[in-house]
């Protein structure tokens, strides 16, 4: 699994049609302080990339303290997470200019994967919201210092 971590003050989330108009289907998803995650899923992934990442994710010290040091973890400041899925988080582009996803789980592995691993955040008393699986989002964040980390397990 790969997760792009993003420290926000604010970030949202909804899903357009094949028009480019929003999806009626589909309630739009905000969040205040906290993380937006967009996360990969390859066909390997289970159980041990789940819960480690959750783990890390949950305890990672990325807010301030009252000093003004990254010390304080998410559940610290009782933040939220906006989890978007994202395959192509494994693009190889290697070789020519059309990337190759093949690195990326099956879809059907990859939306259950995915699934768990948000309810794995929510485990730790976390407010989680998501966006839909597989579909045309836009998403909007405000990168708060900015802070962006790389995860993978």
């Amino acid at each position: 699994m790969k997760v792009v971590l993003q420290k926000v003050s604010q970030a949202s989330v909804d899903v357009v049609n094949e028009l480019g108009t929003p999806d009626v289907t589909f309630e739009p998803q905000q969040i205040g302080p906290g993380y937006l995650l967009l996360v990969g899923v390859a066909d390997g992934d289970g159980d041990e990339q789940i819960s480690w990442l959750a783990h890390k994710i949950l305890n990672l010290r990325v807010f301030e303290d009252e000093h003004g040091k990254m010390n304080r973890s998410i559940q610290d400041i009782g933040g939220e997470i906006l989890s978007i899925s994202q395959f192509t988080l494994f693009a190889d582009c290697r070789k020519g200019n059309r990337p190759s996803f093949v690195g990326a789980g099956k879809p059907e592995h990859a939306n259950l994967t995915w699934i768990k691993f948000n309810e794995a955040l929510r485990s730790g008393g976390i407010p989680v919201r998501e966006g839909r699986f597989g579909a045309h989002m836009r998403v909007g964040l405000v990168n708060d210092g900015p802070v962006t980390i790389e995860l993978e397990r």
